[in-house]
């Protein structure tokens, strides 16, 4: 069964955005572990934001994103990062959707530069600059960013660092009073090696791992922000409208109401009557539409169900 959302992330395409650390600033981040990851998630955002409002990169004031805070490498060595899946595109003034081009969201060498720029502001703000080294806002600051399709795969690679710190038994060959060897996988290489560490070490490596009480590991922006003024179903549909899926969504819409025999309850298994079906409100602006020719509608029955 071809889904709604994969018949419109088919175009709608999202990119994966990855903000490093400099090697100066980890310092910081060892002592002010709270401060420096908060500073990182809203000065990575407000860069996000700011570029993509300007006219000559997107041109949307509105965009939205969800982003996911990694603290280590795959050496278990301490590698503060954040992770971001952002849609391709966003809302204009004139309150359209406005998609980015093809594997494209933001160029990364003037993102970079803001977002160094924003943290530095957002460190000062919180009068912790001096404890930073100079140095780090002298040296380039690195930001990858590349398409990620319709996303599926980003998130279920970040879904795994949600809930698990550092590493998981899986990985752990073999340990004893001494050392303990596990598994990892080299950037870049697709073979795995094993790594043996003294005890000591193994678990100073694991520790630094630990967040502070409180701080918030998952961060959601803009348009997908709980407190997002926009109802997230208006922003669906502009996307749709903008994507050419309007015709046929308004017409699914009218085949989606559940049959008495597909509603039973959960308790029993016993059959339940459909009193009434409310499908998702339809914005005023777009029911003129038309609806889909009788011959196309077969087709799409066909192919979307």
């Amino acid at each position: 069964m071809t889904s709604l959302r994969q018949r419109m992330t088919g175009d709608l395409q999202l990119r994966g955005l990855r903000v490093r650390t400099q090697e100066a600033y980890l310092q910081f981040a060892r002592r002010f572990p709270s401060e420096a990851y908060s500073a990182m998630f809203r000065a990575s955002g407000e860069a996000m934001k700011t570029l993509a409002a300007d006219p000559k990169r997107l041109g949307a004031k509105e965009i939205g994103f969800f982003g996911v805070l990694q603290t280590w490498g795959r050496d278990l060595n301490y590698h503060p990062h954040v992770h971001y899946v952002v849609p391709g595109g966003g809302i204009d003034e004139d309150g359209e959707w406005r998609s980015t081009a093809a594997n494209f969201f933001l160029p990364c060498e003037p993102l970079s530069i803001l977002y160094r720029e924003k943290l530095r502001a957002a460190l000062n703000e919180a009068g912790l600059l001096q404890e930073v080294d100079p140095a780090v806002w002298e040296q380039s600051w690195i930001v990858d960013c590349k398409a990620v399709g319709d996303g599926a795969a980003a998130v279920q690679y970040l879904a795994a660092y949600v809930f698990r710190v550092a590493i998981s038994d899986e990985r752990i060959v073999s340990c004893d009073d001494d050392t303990v060897t596990f598994r990892y996988r080299p950037s870049g290489s697709r073979r795995d090696r094993t790594m043996t560490l003294e005890a000591a070490e193994f678990v100073r490596r694991f520790l630094q791992h630990v967040l502070p009480p409180r701080l918030q590991k998952v961060r959601h922006y803009g348009l997908l922000s709980p407190r997002a003024k926009r109802p997230l179903v208006s922003t669906k549909w502009l996307v749709a409208l903008a994507l050419g899926r309007i015709h046929w969504m308004l017409w699914l819409v009218e085949i989606a109401a559940p049959t008495a025999a597909d509603v039973v309850c959960a308790e029993c298994g016993g059959a339940m009557f459909v009193v009434e079906f409310i499908p998702s409100p339809t914005p005023s602006r777009l029911r003129s539409h038309p609806p889909p020719r009788s011959q196309d509608r077969h087709q799409s029955a066909t192919t979307a169900l």
